[in-house]
């Protein structure tokens, strides 16, 4: 054989948190593609699930800085999805020492292993309440909750590795994710479903999501943009919209009569921190948390407009469309 012959060595995508919602989705979308890709899991009973789907799978945590560097080996491209989302019971410095020395601990096994590239997945939930939307990527930080704070403290360390050239790469913040075989969306959706939904306020505070279809599609257009490193994006979808607009769209999609119910702020959000001061010592998920009732109480509108100009970036869908996929996904799935 000749030195010309010889074949480049394909270029791998790592993949972590891929045993969840988002991560698995962006597997299935770089295996679609073609790309190589090898899915990074903490918990080996998620390894089975991938490998039948033809997915090679690596289990490595980010406590463990050895267990990232024999992850990243062989690897050109990194797409950090893995996080410790919202849990009762425990301690704050777990979100901290998963979303943001993780963080620190998988850029620096990264460095060391050579890897080209990385798009971190971070939260628009830094920038807490909007107070002048659409919010866009020069909007302040403002976490409302331990989990924002450390995702907030996650992106900032990525930043610093990516704008002082350690290693190329950029931020992706995506707007509430719903999409296709989403359990969370799911507990909204049955619930207007059932005509147990009630509002907490008036209802016209503004939400705004993002398809994970779509949400998939943008980490690989910011992956494939080498010449951009150390910004940050939003993706969100089409529009945002009151609350009380999204639930009706939901209802008249699942054929019921809208929600009409409101109930007042203040006694709910004092009836959370009850619960959460209570319950969560005792290692009990409370009924009701606090942040459930600022589901309600907390403006959320992004702009788009840089990740349209810079990476190409547009919703596929309308938001009537992809509730009607969603729902439609949950129904065929016997989800609802």
């Amino acid at each position: 054989m000749h030195a010309n012959d010889v074949q480049p060595r394909p270029e791998i995508n790592l993949v972590t948190g891929a045993s969840g919602f988002v991560g698995s989705a962006l597997v299935d979308y770089l295996h679609r593609l073609g790309r190589p890709v090898r899915a990074m899991v903490r918990n080996p009973a998620a390894v089975p699930p991938l490998r039948a789907r033809g997915i090679p799978v690596t289990v490595a945590d980010l406590h463990d800085y050895q267990s990232l560097l024999k992850a990243v080996q062989g690897v050109d491209y990194i797409y950090h999805i893995a996080a410790l989302f919202r849990q009762a019971g425990l301690p704050e410095r777990e979100f901290y020492e998963v979303n943001a020395e993780g963080t620190r601990r998988l850029l620096e096994a990264a460095v060391a292993g050579g890897v080209r590239r990385v798009v971190h997945c971070s939260t628009v939930g830094v920038l807490g309440h909007i107070n002048n939307p659409p919010a866009d990527e020069e909007a302040p930080y403002n976490p409302g909750d331990v989990y924002q704070r450390s995702k907030m403290q996650g992106e900032k360390i990525a930043l610093q590795y990516f704008r002082s050239g350690k290693i190329a790469g950029v931020v992706i913040r995506p707007a509430m994710i719903y999409g296709p075989g989403d359990r969370r969306t799911l507990k909204l959706f049955r619930m207007i479903a059932r005509r147990r939904f009630f509002y907490v306020g008036s209802g016209e505070l503004e939400v705004h999501f993002v398809d994970v279809r779509d949400l998939v599609r943008a980490f690989v257009m910011a992956m494939d943009r080498e010449e951009i490193s150390g910004e940050v994006y939003i993706i969100a979808g089409e529009r945002a919209l009151p609350l009380r607009e999204m639930v009706e769209i939901v209802a008249r999609e699942l054929g019921v009569a809208p929600p009409r119910w409101h109930l007042p702020v203040r006694p709910l959000q004092w009836l959370g921190s009850i619960c959460e001061s209570v319950c969560i010592p005792l290692h009990i998920q409370p009924p009701i948390f606090r942040r459930r009732v600022d589901f309600f109480t907390k403006r959320r509108s992004f702009d788009t407009s840089k990740a349209a100009r810079e990476l190409g970036y547009s919703p596929a869908k309308s938001v009537e469309e992809e509730v009607a996929e969603i729902i439609a996904w949950y129904r065929q799935h016997g989800w609802l």
